[in-house]
Formats: C-alpha cells, structure tokens, sequence
C-alpha cells in the first residue's frame, strides 16, 4: 500500500507536507542548566566535554537554598546525547490582582502592583530530540502560569468562584448553578494550570517552527497554593507522597491516546518526525532490556486490535502512544497532620526506569529519620536515589540497577511549607 493511500485512508483532513530536507539546524536558545545550579561546577562546558565514565551527581551549592528548603540533584546520560535533555525551575509565585474600572461602562482591568497571592512552584521537563523544548518550557511556563492565575484570582480567593469575575450579577441563581456545577476555588487553579501548559506548548512549537527543528519535552509540575498541593503531570515522569506510613502516587504517565491510530500513522508515513527518540508501536508498558528476543504484546496504527511480536532493540525506544492523559492531582496540605520526614518526590523517568515507587518509600523513609540534624539532607536525599540508579556495588537498593538516562530530582519537604529562598 502506498503511502499517498494511507494519508486518505487514515489523515481525512488533507494532504501533510512534503517533509523538510535534512539541513543543519540552530537551537532556538543557548543550551544551559538550570540557574539554582550556578556555583555547583554544573556548566554547558562540563557536559559536552565530559569523559565517557564521568557522571558526576550535581546538586545546588551550599549557600543556595531552593524553595521550602528543597533538594535537588541531577546526573547526564551515558552518552545517549551530547547534553543533559533535563531541565528544572522552581521559584516564588507572586500573584497581583486584577482591578474592575472605577465607571461601569469601563471593561478593561487594571493589575495592581503589589503582590496579592503567593505560592511557589517546582517543574521537571524531559527533552526528546533535543534539549531544546525542554530550555523553552523552563524558560516559559512560570510565566503563562503566572498570567493565568492573575486572569482568575479575585475567584481563586473567594469563598465560591462567582459567575462572573466582576462580582456583577446576572441572574440571583447563579450561585446556584455554580454550586450545582460543583465547581470549587481548586478548579480554576486546574484551569490556570491546564491553560499554561496549552500556552507554553504554543510558544514551544512557534519556536521550534521558526528554527526549522523538531523535538518536544514532558512536563512536571508541583505548586503550592493556600494550604494546596497540585501536581501536573504530561509526560513519563512522576511525583510520589511518601510518608511514614503512606506511599500516594501525584501523577500518571501520559500521552495521547485518544489519536493514538492518528499520531502512529503520521509516524509512519513521516518517520523523521520521530527524531530517533521514539517507536511508534504501542505496548502494554515501557518495554526494558530483559523483554529482548521476548514474544510481547503491541499493536501499530492500522490495528485496533492486539498481537505479538518479538522485541528488538528499536522497540526499547520510548513510546509515542501510552498512559491516560494529561492531569491534575490536589493534595490538600491543610487536611494532613504532616510530619517532619513527609515529602513529595519528583524525577524524571530515568529515575523510575530502575525504581519502583515502593523501593523509592523505602529509601526516603530509612534516610530522613537519621538526618534530622542536617540542613542539606533533602539534597543529599536526592543525591542518593540518583546514586541508587547508578549500577554500584554500595547502592542503596543492593540490586546493581543502572538507569543510562538523565535523571533529574526534587525532594520537596511538606512540613516546612514556606520556608527557604524564592529560587533564583
């Protein structure tokens, strides 16, 4: 079957674009690594000029504090790529306030200069085909998520999201229609947030489109809002609450599968798109090494149905299509008598690659009680699941797992919620 077939069998909307010839391609933004490791050795040069069996761990310098006290760590890929595809950002979220025109007639608004609502944010971005999404994501995000709270927070404050944002009132039962709608304050930071990630990828793909590249990047995210958690998740990485007596997955992997059939058939015909970085087969899960020579489970664009075939080392790419969808999980801070050793773990996949949740709990609950003493521990922390990833004879786990991936970590303290630097 020809190619021109199966645009018109499977791609109705009309014919795609000859795909573009292969020419030198400049990145849209320098490479760089996140700001809050300036000072810690971490540098563009380092990593391009690294030593094949040189991984060093990195973490923010003493002095630098993250913030609520956070740790982070970070380790570049076994020569997957020439740079570190990860990237992370977390600072302070200062909120102003929108004000109504003093005449009634007047429907524009006026943002006020002083602070009117603060949180924090922490996010994680998992470049594929280059770092170059990621870079725009961490450069980006904070801001559309910033304007995107400011457009809704006279509703975020309210006891209940009005109808209409000016407090005018249309209808005496529109209280009601909102309460019927069970429409909470909560919501429309899940709007703002899910409104930011559509912003940011909008600016990403103009970006990319300008400097002919292709690529992409997931997203995690972590803010902190009066007395709430939430946790946006598009992408393979993954946040975990671990508490003494608690493990909560935050997040759930992601992508698109409700045009799986679509998106595998573009990958078909415009294998390019693909960038190296992906296969476009969907299996039950991430197929890994063991699964090698292995009959498994899969289905292609043309499949509605299942079958098996035999894994080959071009199936261990990562997967196009798997998960449920992007989403947002709250984790009401205000609900839970949090204790000292409570935290939020994020990473990127290269973590959970080799670590299951459980073995993660296991290691952030047999380290913290002991370390109580030490301001640097939640960074330590982190420095010790990256290690445990890492093959050797003293990991932690004992099992010799190696992760040849970037792995990026925060370790996120919830009992001292507030405290700490801004970020940079």
């Amino acid at each position: 079957m020809s190619a021109g077939w199966l645009r018109r069998r499977f791609l109705p909307g009309g014919p795609l674009p000859a795909p573009r010839p292969a020419t030198p391609r400049a990145s849209p933004v320098p490479y760089r690594r996140p700001r809050f490791l300036r000072g810690s050795g971490s540098s563009p040069a380092a990593d391009a000029a690294r030593r094949p069996d040189a991984r060093p761990v990195r973490s923010p310098a003493r002095g630098r504090t993250l913030p609520w006290n956070a740790g982070y760590a970070e380790i570049i890929n076994a020569e997957k790529s020439e740079f570190n595809e990860d990237q992370a950002a977390c600072g302070k979220l200062c909120i102003r306030r929108y004000e109504f025109g003093a005449e009634e007639d007047q429907e524009w608004l006026t943002l006020c200069t002083e602070e009117f609502l603060t949180g924090h944010y922490w996010a994680l971005f998992d470049g594929h085909g280059g770092p170059a999404a990621a870079i725009l994501a961490a450069n980006t995000l904070h801001s559309c998520l910033r304007r995107q709270l400011e457009a809704v927070v006279e509703g975020i404050v309210a006891t209940q999201p009005p109808m209409h944002l000016s407090g005018h009132c249309v209808c005496l039962s529109d209280p009601q229609f909102v309460e019927e709608k069970g429409i909470k304050t909560k919501d429309l930071v899940i709007g703002a947030l899910e409104r930011a990630f559509q912003e940011c990828d909008e600016v990403i793909g103009r970006e990319l489109e300008a400097s002919c590249q292709v690529g992409g990047c997931t997203a995690l995210v972590a803010v902190s809002l009066q007395g709430k958690l939430y946790v946006a998740n598009a992408g393979d990485s993954r946040a975990l609450l671990v508490r003494r007596d608690e493990i909560r997955p935050l997040s759930s992997e992601f992508t698109p599968e409700t045009e799986r059939q679509r998106i595998q058939e573009l990958a078909f015909v415009y294998p390019e798109l693909l960038a190296g970085e992906f296969t476009r087969l969907e299996f039950p899960r991430r197929l890994k090494g063991d699964d090698l020579g292995q009959k498994v489970l899969f289905r292609d664009h043309h499949m509605n149905g299942w079958s098996y075939k035999r894994v080959e080392k071009s199936d261990l790419k990562y997967p196009l299509i798997h998960g449920q969808g992007r989403q947002v999980t709250v984790l009401d801070m205000d609900q839970l008598e949090l204790q000292e050793d409570d935290v939020v773990v994020m990473a990127t996949d290269g973590l959970w690659d080799v670590l299951s949740n459980e073995q993660v709990a296991r290691l952030v609950q047999s380290f913290l009680p002991g370390n109580r003493d030490d301001p640097h521990r939640f960074s330590e922390l982190a420095q010790m699941l990256i290690r445990s990833t890492q093959g050797k004879e003293d990991s932690p786990t004992g099992q010799g797992q190696v992760s040849y991936d970037d792995v990026s970590v925060f370790v996120i303290p919830l009992h001292s919620q507030g405290q700490g630097g801004s970020g940079p």
